[in-house]
């Protein structure tokens, strides 16, 4: 930009562009001149031919100074229509810049009412939150608690297991479970007269269990025998050959006890003629089933049946229903002398029936015969009122009529 007095030249005009050039054009030519008047003393005829030049030149600067005037003509027009255009940029200016400020501030109230709506909603999760931490504390406190509880009944019954595992672990603690799970059972399927423990038989054994049912079959021992050692071994067992040898010692021993009932419990007319060993253990009587149905099979043979507690208790409550029936069948010459009795009692009733109704028959007729003898008076009655003793002639007083006997 060139200020010149009150006017300002903008250099990338082309008009300044072409004025400049113009002058320096001019200067360059005026230059040309002097130097050309400065050297015409040395050289006038040389210079006589230069004056038509300058001649030329002259009316060329004098063209130049017309285009000039008119440059200066159009810079001022375009030097007007800026500063019109510098004022409508301004007043545009201001607007835009109200406009902004309009906005900077609708936008700073909506920030604002943003943030406030922000802040209140942080300050209700924030304390929804601590609600739910609170509670969440609780929760996991009493789950705490509860696993308190849990693991001291872990270690309770960790303790209670290794206790089970000390009964187990000696032959007569063992016996003495299977004869506890034995008399629970028993105690619970069958009525208390109909059963006796520890019972000594006439060859001097004593017999865990004997359930006293009725001829045939009779007294029915149960003995409770528990094979852990073996099956243990059997479990613990990880070859094949491992496996068969004590698949043979669990066989071995429930054979040994089945022997053993055999020969102590089954006593011709005192006894059954079978007896039941009692495995208290349910996984013991599956290995049995499952992979030695021969000792099955033997204990059928000695008429010795194993039993587990499912087993025991279903077998228990079919030998409740045949003591029943054995009473009940028991009970059948009381039940027909009572029908025979009630059957008596019966027909008397029936004879007093029919004498009522005969005493009852007899005094409806003689009710009915009172009413009829009633009547007839009555009616007689009524024609004595109306009858008039005026009209009778003088010797008819000596006519009596007489009264009848009323008919029965």
């Amino acid at each position: 930009m060139i200020q010149i007095g009150t006017y300002t030249f903008d250099l990338s005009d082309p008009l300044v562009i072409a004025a400049m050039v113009g002058a320096a054009v001019v200067l360059l030519i005026l230059l040309l001149v002097i130097l050309s008047l400065r050297a015409s003393a040395r050289s006038a005829r040389a210079a006589e031919p230069l004056m038509g030049q300058v001649g030329q030149l002259a009316q060329t600067v004098q063209s130049l100074s017309q285009g000039q005037a008119q440059l200066t003509g159009g810079l001022e027009g375009v030097s007007k229509s800026q500063a019109m255009t510098l004022q409508t940029m301004e007043v545009r200016m201001a607007e835009v810049q109200q406009k902004m400020a309009e906005r900077l501030h609708e936008n700073a109230m909506k920030s604002a009412r943003s943030l406030s709506d922000l802040q209140e909603r942080m300050n209700d999760t924030l304390h929804g939150s601590s609600e739910k931490t609170t509670k969440s504390l609780t929760q996991l406190q009493e789950r705490l608690a509860t696993i308190d509880r849990a693991q001291t009944n872990i270690e309770k019954l960790s303790g209670d297991v290794l206790s089970l595992q000390d009964i187990l672990s000696n032959k007569q603690t063992r016996g003495a479970f299977g004869e506890i799970q034995l008399n629970d059972i028993v105690t619970k399927a069958m009525p208390s007269d109909s059963y006796s423990f520890q019972t000594t038989l006439s060859n001097g054994k004593r017999a865990d269990c004997l359930i006293n049912l009725p001829n045939p079959p009779g007294p029915i021992v149960i003995d409770a025998k528990f094979p852990l050692e073996a099956y243990e071994a059997l479990v613990a067992a990880e070859t094949k050959d491992d496996q068969a040898r004590a698949l043979t010692a669990l066989g071995q021993a429930v054979r040994v006890h089945i022997r053993k009932i055999s020969e102590s419990y089954l006593i011709e007319g005192e006894t059954a003629d079978g007896a039941l060993m009692f495995l208290p253990s349910e996984a013991v009587y599956a290995e049995l089933h499952a992979k030695l149905p021969n000792i099955i099979r033997e204990g059928f043979d000695a008429r010795v049946w194993i039993v587990s507690p499912t087993t025991c208790m279903a077998t228990l409550n079919t030998m409740r229903a045949i003591l029943k029936d054995a009473r009940m069948r028991e009970q059948t010459g009381e039940i027909r002398k009572a029908l025979r009795q009630l059957h008596r009692d019966v027909e008397i009733i029936g004879e007093k029936a029919g004498k009522l109704e005969t005493h009852l028959r007899q005094a409806g007729d003689d009710v009915a015969g009172v009413i009829t003898a009633a009547t007839r008076a009555g009616k007689r009655a009524d024609r004595l009122d109306n009858f008039d003793f005026e009209e009778l002639a003088p010797d008819a007083g000596t006519n009596v009529v007489p009264l009848e006997k009323p008919l029965e």
